[in-house]
């Protein structure tokens, strides 16, 4: 790898940033002042440090994210802000990526990683991994729509969705519940009180498989996922 791309996913800042380190003198291999910014090293066995901090070479990154409303789950948009303009730019440098989406205005949690192999895992179809959500609903639930979204509820396109689950925390006009799919349509949890005459007045994802949120991040806040959590992940 050349080591201006290494110092930019370790957080360096732009190959622009890394070469004005190199010009400077501050970074060395083996104990050796690089400048050479084409110059190839071997991430996991050679000793680079900025200074006198050394660099600990990592392929990806995984984060959870409190995704605030009004953000968009996307890399880039021309209008809008997205979970990844909330990132700084030593992470925004791995190029990482929402794992699924939550809509604008959907809270809750989010993954934010470069792992294409751990995204496709999560989404695909194929492995049904749980998503819970936290919802308040304009309407009475009742015994009848949880039977519903066990059966599956057909959509107002006619698609029928996969069985779901539905627990009532509090029945009133605006009832508060919890809602776990297995698959990741278009608006699908809104879509699915809608086709029974219900509205979705606030969403909030609250798991992924067997991850949590970390109740403590505010709305807009991100941490890295610990290894026990990656290995929820891995094993779902």
């Amino acid at each position: 790898m050349r080591i201006d791309k290494f110092l930019a996913n370790t957080g360096y800042g732009s190959r622009k940033d890394v070469k004005v380190l190199l010009m400077k003198k501050q970074v060395f291999v083996n104990g050796s002042i690089v400048k050479n910014s084409a110059l190839h090293i071997n991430p996991y066995e050679d000793m680079i440090k900025v200074n006198d901090t050394l660099i600990k070479y990592r392929k990806y990154i995984y984060m959870m994210m409190n995704k605030p409303p009004q953000v968009i789950s996307a890399t880039e948009d021309k209008r809008d802000k997205t979970v990844i303009d909330l990132l700084p730019p030593a992470l925004q440098n791995f190029q990482p990526f929402p794992v699924g989406r939550l809509d604008k205005d959907t809270e809750g949690l989010l993954l934010i990683t470069n792992d294409g192999k751990l995204a496709h895992h999560l989404l695909s179809p194929k492995k049904n991994i749980d998503k819970t959500y936290y919802a308040k609903i304009d309407g009475i639930i009742t015994e009848n729509d949880i039977t519903s979204f066990r059966n599956g509820i057909q959509l107002n396109d006619g698609y029928v969705t996969k069985p779901a689950g539905l627990s009532i925390l509090h029945r009133g006009e605006i009832s508060e519940v919890l809602v776990t799919i297995t698959e990741g349509k278009f608006h699908q949890v809104k879509r699915m009180f809608h086709a029974i005459d219900k509205q979705v007045i606030y969403l909030k994802r609250m798991q992924m498989g067997r991850l949590k949120l970390d109740q403590s991040l505010a709305l807009g806040e991100y941490r890295e996922l610990t290894e026990e959590e990656l290995q929820l992940l891995n094993n779902p």
